[in-house]
């Protein structure tokens, strides 16, 4: 006997009334606007972590709480665009399997622009989303390809809006001819669908927002980070162990401060001299920040005893083995700042290990990564 021949797979068939144009269009607003608040804070972020030589030195100290607010609503817009996007594509996807896949040069460049745009979205959300929780299973440095692959988005979803002009015209709301034309009995259908995605949106950002956003730390139950726990009440995200700092390297610790003048503090002298207090944020990339009361000496008067003219950068060099950010340089704007201090406490308590004992950077509008801890040395620029 013969075998029988194979059934032939049926194409894709969808049944749902709402991968509609005004659909799309609704949710893409939103998800716009979502997406140009990541990008244009995530540009602030990167310029603020690695200034080019003709900013370094222009880089503003004020407002203090500059980079919190920025990069807090860089992460909060980062993952309320995650359940946008996802209906995003799910009102769009139908559109993948038309047939047949290219009609025209035109339509192969459309395409080929989705493909882009869809592309990058997903990667960046996606790696913006694991760098939040600091896993990286990837061999690329995160930084620079994140901030690359954000121009390339920005510049495919530009091109998309520019194709799709027409089409977001007429469905742009309920009134417009295109939206009009769609069969009535979808509008509340749609309309529910349009509130459930804000819900989900909404109820992500308030979950996680409380990291950055303090009145609603008692909401932030799904970001990895809450302000309030840690040693001496600040979250820490690399410890002494991780960084290599024990207490043998500790041992004999004296700051040493390089310039026309050279010269080098033990910590009961660098603690003996003039002491200024500021209550000031620290702010990670992560997308957590708290404010936290910081005493010790101001660096600009560090920098003066070591002969340095007024607005000299200056280099932060760790006592940690290894890492990306174990030295630091420090544009003249912040370094001249009466709150730039060399801190020696935090929150009225000498610094713990984990916070940079025996002394640390703290700067007003400074990513956290740039507040460096275990600070052995200092270098007039």
């Amino acid at each position: 006997m013969s075998p029988r021949p194979l059934p032939r797979p049926a194409p894709p068939s969808f049944s749902g009334r709402l991968h509609d144009p005004r659909t799309a269009t609704a949710v893409g607003r939103l998800l716009g606007a979502a997406v140009a608040v990541c990008f244009l804070t995530g540009v602030v972020s990167h310029y603020l972590q690695q200034p080019p030589g003709w900013l370094a030195d222009r880089l503003p100290g004020r407002p203090v709480w500059g980079y919190r607010l920025s990069q807090g609503l860089h992460v909060a817009s980062g993952l309320a665009a995650i359940p946008l996007l996802l209906a995003k594509l799910w009102a769009v996807y139908p559109r993948l399997f038309v047939w047949p896949p290219v009609r025209s040069a035109r339509h192969a460049l459309e395409r080929l622009s989705v493909a882009v745009l869809v592309a990058t979205a997903v990667f960046q959300l996606f790696t913006g989303l694991l760098n939040i929780v600091e896993w990286y299973p990837w061999p690329f440095s995160f930084v620079p390809v994140h901030f690359a692959v954000a121009w390339v988005l920005a510049g495919s979803v530009l091109l998309h809006v520019a194709v799709k002009a027409p089409d977001i015209r007429a469905h742009w709301s309920r009134r417009s001819a295109g939206t009009l034309a769609l069969p009535d009995e979808d509008a509340a259908d749609r309309r529910s669908l349009l509130l459930a995605v804000g819900a989900a949106a909404g109820a992500v950002t308030v979950t996680t927002v409380g990291q950055a956003f303090t009145p609603l730390r008692s909401l932030d139950l799904l970001a990895p980070r809450h302000p309030d726990v840690g040693p001496q009440g600040v979250p820490v995200n690399r410890t002494a162990a991780a960084a290599r700092v024990t207490g043998a390297s500790l041992r004999g610790w004296r700051l040493e401060v390089l310039g026309p003048r050279p010269y080098e503090l033990s910590l009961p002298r660098l603690a003996s001299l003039p002491q200024t207090e500021a209550t000031l944020p620290i702010a990670c990339v992560e997308g957590w920040s708290v404010s936290a009361r910081w005493g010790g000496v101001r660096v600009r008067d560090l920098l003066e005893r070591a002969g340095a003219p007024a607005g000299a950068a200056v280099r932060v060099v760790s006592l940690e083995a290894r890492g990306a950010y174990r030295v630091m340089e420090m544009g003249g704007e912040y370094a001249d700042d009466p709150l730039t201090l060399l801190a020696l406490r935090l929150n009225g308590q000498v610094l713990s290990a984990d916070h940079g004992f025996p002394a640390r950077i703290i700067a007003p509008n400074r990513p956290g990564v740039l507040q460096t801890k275990w600070v052995t040395r200092l270098e007039v620029l």
